[in-house]
Formats: C-alpha cells, sequence, structure tokens
C-alpha cells in the first residue's frame, strides 16, 4: 500500500517547461521531521506506488498529485485539476531548507532537513 504524504511546499526553477518547473517537493513527516524528495524521485515513486502526494489549499480542499507526461514524453508533477502545466503545485511556498540528511520511507529514501 502507497503511503500518502502532503506536498506543504516546493523548490522551484525559473525554467518554464511543465516538466523542469518544479526540482523537488517538501513535506513533514508523521512524526515532525521535515522531508524533501527530488522531482525525479516523487514522479518514481507515484509510479511504483510507493507513495500518493496530495497538497491541501485553503478551505479544507484536497487535491491529489498524479504523474503527467508532455508531448515530449517528459513526465512530471501535477495535480489532477491542473491542465498542462502544475499550478496548484507552484502555488506553493518554497521550502527554505538548505541542510538535508537521509531519511528512510518504507522501500524508498528521502532526504529530511535537520
Amino acid at each position: 500500500m502507497a503511503r500518502y504524504l502532503r506536498i506543504r511546499s516546493i523548490v522551484k526553477t525559473e525554467r518554464t517547461g511543465a516538466h523542469e518547473r518544479v526540482k523537488a517537493i517538501c513535506g513533514v513527516t508523521p512524526e515532525g521531521s521535515h522531508w524533501t524528495l527530488t522531482h525525479e524521485d516523487a514522479v518514481s515513486q507515484v509510479e511504483n506506488r510507493t507513495c500518493a502526494f496530495y497538497i491541501e489549499r485553503p478551505k479544507d480542499q484536497r487535491y491529489d498529485v498524479i504523474v503527467a507526461m508532455d508531448v515530449r514524453a517528459h513526465k512530471y508533477l501535477k495535480t489532477e485539476t491542473d491542465r498542462d502545466q502544475p499550478d496548484e503545485l507552484l502555488f506553493l511556498p518554497t521550502c527554505h531548507h538548505a541542510v538535508h540528511t537521509s531519511y528512510a520511507v518504507p522501500g524508498r529514501h528521502f532526504t529530511a532537513a535537520v
């Protein structure tokens, strides 16, 4: 069964392609520590069904994060309600954790901030 994790912030890039706009996703574990996962690792985890991700917006709106593919077959994360760009993810605040250490999720590897 996939672990269901909330994305609370992201690391953005200055790129314009849908698959290049998010560099990493970040959140908080149930134990309270910060985790960061690269965009590529997050895509892999969704595809392998190791983790499922979601975001929450004001008024308790929850959006599941899926893997999409652009016209050049580049995979990227977006919510089910987004069109071509990962707009809902891009509305999230920027992750400001700069130092990360290992954090293990069953069957996968995250990095967690200290």
